[in-house]
């Protein structure tokens, strides 16, 4: 069930980069799982959870921009891959399974970023514009996130 939950939250950061480690950063932080004694136990700190917070709200606004770089470049593709490998391994790590739990985080972001790109273009074609597109998927996002931890 850990690694399914990994790959979940992997779909989320390619999906959304950084709402997965904001929403897993919370999770830590509000002791929902208990990360303390590994590696990524900086992910239940303090100022963790605001600070991808804040930098997922930046995330959120500037896709809303016009000439948002495509997901499935080089450096977004990256990004994403970086944290659904953060988030899933911290999701790993609560239960024992870091290593495993990170390679689903990354296999989950391929998925989600691959996914949601084509999903975004048929709702985007379907609305005749892409701003609700983006709303819905933002919401999708925010909403599996908060689940998936808290079902952690």
């Amino acid at each position: 069930m850990l690694l399914f939950l990994a790959f979940l939250i992997g779909i989320i950061a390619g999906l959304r980069a950084l709402t997965a480690p904001a929403a897993v950063a919370w999770g830590a932080a509000l002791g929902w799982f208990d990360v303390s004694q590994t590696p990524l136990s900086f992910m239940g700190y303090r100022w963790t959870p605001w600070i991808f917070t804040l930098l997922a709200l930046v995330e959120l606004v500037t896709d809303q921009l016009p000439s948002t770089p495509s997901r499935k470049v080089p450096m977004q593709f990256g990004a994403r891959l970086i944290m659904g490998a953060l988030s899933g391994a911290t999701i790993g790590a609560a239960g024992g399974s870091m290593i495993a739990a990170l390679a689903a985080g990354i296999l989950g972001a391929v998925a989600g970023t691959l996914g949601g790109a084509a999903a975004r273009a048929r709702l985007a074609g379907a609305f005749q514009r892409d701003p609700p597109a983006a709303i819905i998927e933002d919401a999708v996002a925010i909403v599996g996130a908060i689940l998936i931890v808290a079902a952690v």
